[in-house]
């Protein structure tokens, strides 16, 4: 294949990646508190022998996670809680590792710990599942800061908001969970200007108008990466026809 052909499916590739991250974010435009991600390109130059000006071909550099807030929406359900501002929650997976997230869907598993919908327990500021006794009366109180507290009970632990220095350098597990890259774990420090409202969910900070523009501008830009590679294929077959009538 020449240059040009391997510049087109470069395009078509990088893509293909972009498609199916924008196609991901789509698909979460409804689940609370999902971070969208963005997909990094750069023009790498390769230079020509010869002196003349380099090709350039689209290298996939990686993705990031968009952090802006998600809009928030009262429940009235005083398990679920919602964040304000750049920290996350901390969970224990089935599979025991430490994740991070937004989603403050909460509710009780039948030994009372505190859980998201999706099963991952709900870790203290000391690291430990967020426990609740079974016998309470009457619904729980959390504080702007995250402290628990019910009617008679007393505090019952605070939950665990953590900045994360290098929250790029996480890895998503679904669930709107997030984990430390393997060969980097993650630094987590106390939040200080996060605000916890209970009774609300924050939603996804993804805009579906605005997504599915960018996947229709995708989708043109890879079509016209398969029809120049088709282009090129019918050039060479019919240099190739050409050459044959000659001998």
């Amino acid at each position: 294949m020449d240059n040009s052909t391997f510049v087109s499916l470069s395009l078509a590739t990088a893509m293909r990646r972009d498609m199916d991250v924008t196609a991901n974010n789509i698909a979460n435009a409804n689940t609370p508190g999902f971070r969208g991600e963005r997909v990094l390109f750069e023009s790498l130059i390769m230079d020509e022998q010869n002196g003349d000006k380099g090709t350039a071909f689209v290298l996939d550099s990686g993705s990031y996670v968009d952090t802006r807030q998600g809009m928030l929406t009262q429940t009235g359900n005083p398990l679920d809680i919602a964040l304000q501002g750049n920290a996350w929650l901390s969970y224990r997976t089935d599979t025991g590792q430490m994740a991070y997230g937004r989603d403050g869907r909460l509710t009780m598993d039948a030994q009372g710990n505190l859980v998201t919908v999706s099963g991952a327990q709900v870790l203290d500021v000391g690291g430990n599942p967020v426990a609740l006794p079974p016998d309470l009366e009457g619904p729980v109180s959390i504080s702007a800061d995250g402290t628990i507290s019910a009617p008679g009970r007393g505090t019952l632990g605070r939950l665990g908001l953590y900045d994360l220095p290098d929250e790029q350098g996480l890895e998503r597990i679904g669930s709107g969970l997030f984990v430390a890259a393997e060969g980097r774990p993650a630094v987590a420090t106390p939040a200080i200007d996060t605000k916890v409202v209970q009774g609300a969910i924050e939603g996804s900070n993804v805009q579906p108008i605005i997504e599915m523009t960018r996947m229709m501008a995708i989708q043109k830009a890879y079509d016209r990466a398969v029809k120049l590679m088709g282009g090129e294929d019918e050039l060479r077959r019919d240099a190739l026809r050409r050459l044959g009538k000659q001998f």
